[in-house]
C-alpha cells in the first residue's frame, strides 16, 4: 500500500509539474485553502473539482486505461479459438443508457451555459460564478462517459470483430478519457463547453442508431445512416472553428490549452483524411454497398470510425 501512495504521488507531481497547478486559479486557490487552513503545497487542484470522483490523482485514469489495453490485446487472443458472442440484449441496453446520459449531458448544458450567459466565442474559466460549477458537473460525467465507451470496443472483442478495432478507434478512445482527466483538472468549465454539447446531441442520435440496428427488424428503417454522418461531419469542422475562435479573439481562457487540443485534433485530422481516402478510393459495388455500409463517427469534435456496425452490431444478412 505505501508502494502505490509513493508512486501515486510521484505520478501527479510529475502531472503537475508538466502542466501547472491545476485549474490556473491562484487567486482562488490561495482563497480556497486560507479559508480552510490548507497548506497550499497539498491543494494544486483547481478547489471547484476537489475531491471529485478520480480527479484529485491521475492514477485512476492511467491505471483503467492501461486495463483498457490490455483487455484488447489479451481478449482478442482469448476470443481467437472461440465462438462469437451474441450480445444483443447488453447491447440494447447499453447504446439506450449512452444515449439517456448523452441527453442528459446536452441538456443540462445548454441551460448551464445560458444561465451563466456563456460567451460562444470565447469564455473564460472565472466570470459565471455558480454556473461554471454547474458547467463543471456536465463535464465531469462526460469524462466519465469516456471510461463507460471503453465497452464499444470491449464488445468489438466478444463479438470478434477485429477488423474494427483500428489504430483510429483505439487511441481516440485511449487519448480522450486522459485527456478530459486533465481538462476537468485545469479547465472544467469555461471555452471547455462547447465540444461537450455538441458531441452530446451527436450522441443522442447516434447510439439510438447503434441501439435500433441491433434489432434485425428495424434495420429497414434507418433510412438515415447518411444523414447521421454528414451531421458528424459538421461537428468536427464546427469544434475547429469553435477551437480557433478563442485565439482570435482570447478572453483569458489559457491558450496552451487550445493550442494543445487544436494539435490533437490534428493528428486525428491526419488519420481521418488517411481512412477516408483508403476507403473511398474506390467505390465500392452495388453487392458490397448492401452488405456493408460505413457509420462515420466523430467524438467530442474528433473523428472515430465504426465500420458495418454499431458496437459489434453489424448491418448484414440474417444467417
Amino acid at each position: 500500500m505505501e508502494h502505490l501512495k509513493a508512486f501515486d504521488h510521484e505520478v501527479n507531481e510529475f502531472v503537475d509539474y508538466m502542466f501547472g497547478a491545476r485549474g490556473n486559479l491562484k487567486s482562488l486557490n490561495r482563497i480556497w485553502c486560507e479559508a480552510r487552513n490548507v497548506n497550499r503545497q497539498n491543494a494544486l487542484l483547481d478547489p471547484r473539482v476537489r475531491g471529485w470522483l478520480m480527479l484529485d490523482s491521475y492514477l485512476p485514469t492511467f491505471s483503467l486505461t492501461v486495463a483498457y489495453l490490455l483487455f484488447i490485446w489479451l481478449g482478442t487472443t482469448f476470443m481467437k479459438n472461440r465462438p462469437a458472442l451474441s450480445l444483443r440484449g447488453l447491447l440494447i441496453v447499453y447504446n439506450l443508457g449512452v444515449t439517456m446520459l448523452s441527453f442528459y449531458m446536452l441538456i443540462e448544458l445548454i441551460l448551464a451555459t445560458w444561465e451563466g450567459g456563456y460567451n460562444l466565442q470565447c469564455q473564460n474559466l472565472t466570470s459565471a460564478g455558480e454556473a461554471d460549477i454547474r458547467v463543471a458537473k456536465v463535464l465531469w460525467w462526460y469524462y466519465f462517459s469516456k471510461v463507460i465507451e471503453f465497452a464499444d470496443t470491449m464488445f468489438f472483442v466478444l463479438r470478434k470483430k477485429n477488423s474494427q478495432i483500428t489504430f483510429l478507434h483505439v487511441y481516440h478512445h485511449a487519448t480522450m478519457f486522459n485527456i478530459w482527466w486533465c481538462v476537468m483538472n485545469w479547465i472544467p468549465c469555461g471555452q471547455s463547453f462547447f465540444g461537450p454539447t455538441l458531441n452530446s446531441f451527436i450522441h443522442v442520435l447516434m447510439y439510438s442508431y447503434y441501439g435500433l440496428s441491433v434489432i434485425p427488424s428495424m434495420r429497414k428503417y434507418l433510412w438515415w445512416k447518411k444523414y447521421l454522418t454528414q451531421a458528424q461531419l459538421i461537428q468536427f469542422l464546427l469544434t475547429i472553428t469553435h477551437t480557433l475562435s478563442a485565439v482570435v479573439k482570447p478572453c483569458g481562457f489559457p491558450f496552451g490549452c487550445l493550442i494543445f487540443q487544436s494539435s490533437y485534433m490534428a493528428t486525428l485530422v491526419i488519420l481521418f483524411v488517411n481512412f477516408y481516402v483508403q476507403t473511398y478510393r474506390k467505390r465500392p459495388s452495388r453487392t458490397n454497398t448492401k452488405e456493408a455500409s460505413l457509420v462515420t463517427e466523430v467524438k467530442n469534435g474528433f473523428h472515430k470510425d465504426y465500420i458495418m456496425a454499431a458496437n459489434g452490431a453489424l448491418n448484414k444478412k440474417a444467417q
